[in-house]
């Protein structure tokens, strides 16, 4: 099965049309356009929006990782295990880190 419309030449209108159609497409992409320190700026900005509420959702997952490790160590300790000062010592340390690294990077980049 062939396609008809292949064939078919473009009438001077339709030529015409396609010429305006292209013409308005280019000119909304240069009307959108912006020197290349502006989105640089831009994107900055962005970046710098974002980091406050990244940096807030990392102390969030150190508490919520502390609840969890808390419960972990609570029942280790009820059962009598003999390595519950390790595991406590690992959950402890790995909030620590996440608290401390969101500090650090915050102060860091001067955030």
């Amino acid at each position: 099965m062939k396609l008809k419309m292949m064939n078919r030449k473009l009438t001077r209108q339709q030529k015409i049309a396609s010429a305006y159609l292209l013409l308005f497409v280019i000119l909304g992409i240069v009307a959108f356009s912006q020197d290349g320190n502006a989105g640089i700026n831009e994107a900055n900005t962005k970046v710098r929006s974002y980091f406050a509420a990244g940096t807030n959702l990392m102390y969030a997952v150190g508490a919520i990782l502390g609840l969890i490790g808390a419960v972990k160590v609570y029942q280790k300790w009820n059962s009598g295990d003999p390595d519950t000062g390790k595991v406590a010592a690992a959950w402890f340390g790995s909030c620590v880190f996440l608290v401390v690294v969101a500090t650090v990077i915050r102060s860091f980049f001067g955030v």
